[in-house]
């Protein structure tokens, strides 16, 4: 009978991760998107029951500088910042292209109870 292979030789070959694959977006779909002057943005917000905090998932890609500005109203001023309970921001630039995805956990004036928001612009 044969011996098992040692756990080091039975690694999948499983690419570069999460990581490289919003590198590879930003720099393909980016580029491409800023070309024209657009920028795509998907906002989704959920309030937290019994509370008056919403769950906001948010990102937006395209041309930089626009990034920001196509995300849901009530996510402005909040890319980066520190004012709720928890905000993850990523952002990534690669030339004239930007990607951003926001999670926030907080208080959000003027967001509703639920909201799904798909802009283009």
């Amino acid at each position: 009978m044969d011996a098992p292979a040692p756990a080091a030789s039975r690694r999948s070959n499983r690419g570069c991760g999460f990581g490289c694959g919003g590198f590879l977006f930003v720099l393909i779909v980016g580029i491409a998107l800023s070309l024209f002057n657009l920028t795509v943005a998907i906002g989704f917000s959920i309030r937290v029951p019994l509370t008056n905090a919403n769950l906001t998932l948010a990102g937006s890609i395209g041309a930089k500088g626009k990034v920001a500005a196509v995300m849901p109203s009530y996510t402005h001023g909040r890319l980066g910042g520190n004012q709720d309970f928890i905000n993850h921001t990523q952002t990534l630039t690669i030339g004239p292209a930007e990607g951003a995805t926001l999670a926030v956990i907080g208080d959000q004036p003027g967001a509703p109870a639920i909201d799904l928001q798909l802009v283009a612009r």
